[in-house]
């Protein structure tokens, strides 16, 4: 694949994009959405992705994340539009359709991006959560500690506390208990888990914890692939299909792919989640590549 960098307009910084080697025929377009904890333009699950798609005839776009500017995540509705200018930018540079692909929160705001335009041609999301935010955290954190063997006692604290400390943010919980309960969640040994900062956060932190997804997925009509990691972790996966397969109904999207990736989590990767949340490209699990290959040769932009 031949690499170059192309401005992208409203967006800081310059995009990378990644084409197919010459002789190779463009089927279209992709660009790139970012998980929570990975805002960068180059990274493994993008490299990953445009070693795989170019070779099929796919350009490849990625960019840093605008970063928020309280410091908290960055909307879903900023990074929907910063997708659009991306699915603009690239179909300038390459004249084919475009679609986007998402990874985990990337995947909300591709959602998002999809059922406001229809210049998006398809959509490829893995681990597409399709609840809130407020409740995927909840899941997660409850599923890290029942696979970390913590009793049902803890389990209950847990959401307690999540539950307290998420009506803070809402601006209409009890703080003084909120306070409490997180003071003595700080002692506990799986608060390092838990998600939560040892101090109580003022109210508004969290500007899309109750963002309700199934809406927008009703309001998707393109194309749509979904990945989730058989032994998934971070979102309910089955919750997250059903709400897909109920939009699908209201739009009657027939082109809605579920995939179950064995031997995958949230991560496409073969063994434990990652904690430097850089994992090689050669961890990333074959069932995963071969899902995107299988589906985007049968996809042209």
């Amino acid at each position: 694949m031949r690499t170059a960098e192309v401005a992208v307009p409203t967006l800081a910084g310059a995009a990378l994009m990644r084409t197919p080697d010459r002789g190779v025929p463009l089927r279209g377009g992709v660009v790139a959405l970012h998980g929570a904890s990975w805002p960068e333009r180059e990274q493994p699950l993008f490299e990953h992705l445009a070693r795989t798609l170019t070779p099929l005839g796919y350009a490849v776009l990625s960019y840093d994340r605008r970063p928020a500017a309280d410091g908290a995540d960055t909307p879903l509705d900023v990074q929907a539009a910063d997708a659009l200018a991306g699915v603009a930018a690239l179909q300038a540079e390459v004249d084919a359709q475009v679609g986007v692909f998402g990874f985990s929160q990337g995947a909300w705001a591709a959602a998002l991006a999809a059922s406001r335009s229809a210049e998006i041609a398809f959509l490829a999301l893995l681990g597409c959560c399709g609840v809130s935010p407020a409740v995927q955290m909840r899941f997660y954190t409850d599923e890290l500690l029942r696979r970390a063997g913590y009793d049902a006692d803890d389990r209950a604290r847990l959401r307690t506390l999540r539950l307290a400390v998420e009506d803070v943010l809402r601006g209409k919980g009890d703080r003084a208990q909120a306070a409490d309960l997180l003071a003595t969640a700080v002692t506990r040994p799986w608060f390092p888990v838990a998600h939560l900062p040892p101090q109580l956060p003022p109210a508004g932190g969290w500007h899309d914890m109750d963002y309700d997804p199934e809406p927008t997925f009703s309001a998707v009509k393109c194309p749509t692939l979904l990945m989730y990691g058989a032994d998934e972790e971070c979102v309910p996966a089955d919750a997250s299909k059903a709400a897909w397969q109920r939009a699908a109904q209201v739009t009657g999207n027939p082109d809605l792919t579920i995939v179950d990736l064995p031997g995958c989590g949230h991560f496409p990767i073969t063994g434990q989640p990652p904690t430097d949340l850089q994992p090689p490209i050669s961890d990333i699990n074959p069932t995963y590549t071969a899902a995107l290959q299988t589906w985007f040769a049968g996809h042209p932009g």
